[in-house]
């Protein structure tokens, strides 16, 4: 059976730069278009050329795609000048995109208050911009705005709208849910009625996430005869995010109702990469990946009651929808005190420590652990700490260095120019192994431990050149228990610039510097571990 085609549209550049907090530079629009295309997307929509000066700039020269068309977004003429006299409509014909995508208004509410303009003119138009687009060689397309409220509003004008792009020479016609309020059996039910005015293989779907439902508004959508699929990587966007492609794309290549009817430019070989993909962009952007993400975060496919962990072993089926390798991504079964030995197994078999399923020291590992989280430590997220605590007791870990004291001091003061200040410094005794003469080392920072760690990391001798690539990049901290004197538990984010791996450690104690610097020092030996750094 031929299998009709869906064209993914990517906007992560445009739409995704709207999200708060994100600003791309020139360099990341570069690195971000050049994975979206090796991702194997149709379209990368760059940004608006003559918007601002990064944009503009983008637009001069063309990528070296190797699929996706390079699209332009803009503005349709404005009312009152000529095609030739609007100078953001020239800015987008004169860039060297192979697409435009223009954006109208298709509420008739948002014409009058908005655009304070007759019905009629917007029509005209977007008439006259989409024959210009044509008229320029380049493929045409229209975001109608608003158009899920304004088709509610006043039906007749929103499908006015979109043929009339439709009979202009617009290739897609996009029905967008801008505010982000449409509900699934709202999207089915006009698609279908828009798809009897304009066939479904001229129209997109571009869907916000104000009610949680982008996702599942954009597969009601394709279900409906829409066969472009607009979305940004990791779900970025204003307000609440745009449709996620990392939740669309394996879904439609790999959920079957989907699979059996349509394809996409996406192999599943370039599926396999979707989640490095996912983490070159928050990395980009400096930001944490969300480890609950569906497919792609670290928690997809991670499972921690023992019961599951038994299933999952015998076969992976029993509690996964996918094969987490099919979107490159990996199983975790967690270690906490609500596991079981078969979490144990899976997790030691993970770090190259498979043993005999009967050996005793399976059990005394597991009551361990489950002692020490009693205490108040969280393996289940801390995975280099259980490492850690997994091979000293089963196997050799080197002892690279012991900390003989530590001091940490805060201190408000006003400083040279009258200002009222608070410092924090700190001093570390360390004492590498093989050596008698101890190394002493002092650093500020923002905050006692910040202090404590440039202190730590600023001279560990002959280890120095192992942890230069390192940088605390998260730190969590959470009371267990009340009053001024209760336990804290410290989770400590170190990412490798090195490597790009990131890893959690975790510490416990009454007091939180001491907590902190426990996170600390399993944070510096699990990289000596993973570099083979040796022992004296």
């Amino acid at each position: 059976m031929t299998k009709e085609r869906l064209y993914l549209f990517d906007t992560t550049l445009r739409d995704g730069a709207q999200t708060t907090g994100v600003d791309f530079s020139l360099e990341d629009k570069r690195r971000i278009a050049a994975l979206l295309d090796d991702l194997g997307l149709d379209y990368v929509e760059g940004g608006y050329p003559g918007a601002n000066d990064t944009d503009s700039e983008f637009f001069k020269s063309k990528p070296a795609f190797r699929q996706a068309r390079f699209t332009a977004f803009g503005m349709i003429k404005r009312a009152g000048r000529s095609v030739s006299n609007d100078p953001g409509l020239q800015a987008l014909l004169t860039s060297a995109a192979d697409s435009i995508c223009l954006v109208a208004k298709s509420w008739d509410y948002h014409v009058r208050v908005a655009l304070g303009i007759s019905n009629e003119e917007n029509l005209k138009g977007i008439d006259e911009s989409i024959r210009a687009v044509v008229a320029s060689g380049r493929e045409a397309m229209l975001d109608c705005e608003h158009f899920f409220d304004g088709f509610k509003g006043n039906r007749d004008y929103a499908l006015a709208v979109a043929k009339t792009a439709y009979d202009a020479g617009a290739r897609w016609v996009v029905l967008c849910d801008t505010n982000g309020g449409t509900l699934p059996h709202e999207v089915e039910r006009i698609v279908a009625e828009v798809a009897r005015h304009v066939p479904g293989k001229n129209l997109g779907i571009h869907t916000h996430n104000d009610t949680d439902n982008a996702v599942a508004n954009t597969l009601a959508a394709v279900r409906q005869g829409c066969r472009q699929i607009q979305g940004t990587l990791n779900g970025l966007g204003e307000r609440c995010g745009n449709a996620n492609m990392t939740s669309i794309i394996p879904t439609l290549l790999l959920k079957k109702d989907f699979a059996e009817n349509f394809e996409t430019g996406v192999t599943p070989e370039r599926l396999r990469t979707l989640t490095h993909a996912s983490r070159v962009l928050d990395e980009l952007l400096n930001q944490a990946p969300n480890r609950h993400a569906p497919y792609v975060g670290d928690s997809a496919f991670a499972t921690k009651a023992g019961i599951h962990a038994s299933a999952i072993v015998k076969d992976p089926e029993t509690y996964e929808h996918i094969p987490p390798e099919a979107v490159g991504n990996e199983r975790h079964l967690l270690v906490s005190k609500q596991a079981g030995r078969s979490n144990v197994l899976a997790s030691l078999e993970r770090l190259g420590l498979a043993t005999d399923k009967d050996d005793p020291r399976i059990q005394s590992l597991l009551d361990e652990v489950k002692s020490r989280e009693s205490a108040g430590y969280a393996y289940e997220s801390a995975d280099a700490s259980f490492e850690l605590l997994a091979r000293r007791h089963l196997a050799d870990v080197p002892h690279y260095f012991s900390v003989d004291s530590f001091r940490v001091m805060v201190e408000r003061r006003h400083n040279a120019l009258g200002e009222l200040v608070t410092v924090s410094e700190a001093t570390v005794k360390v004492f590498v192994n093989g050596e008698n003469d101890p190394l002493w080392s002092a650093g500020e920072g923002n905050g006692p431990v910040n202090a404590l760690d440039r202190a730590l990391r600023k001279d560990l001798g002959r280890y120095q050149k192992h942890i230069e690539s390192i940088e605390l990049v998260d730190y969590k901290v959470r009371i267990l228990t009340g009053g001024t004197e209760a336990i804290t538990r410290v989770l400590i984010e170190t990412f490798d610039n090195a490597t790009g791996e990131r890893w959690l450690t975790v510490g416990v104690s009454p007091n939180i510097i001491d907590a902190s610097f426990e996170a600390l020092l399993d944070s510096i030996n699990y990289k000596l571990l993973k570099d083979g750094a040796t022992a004296a």
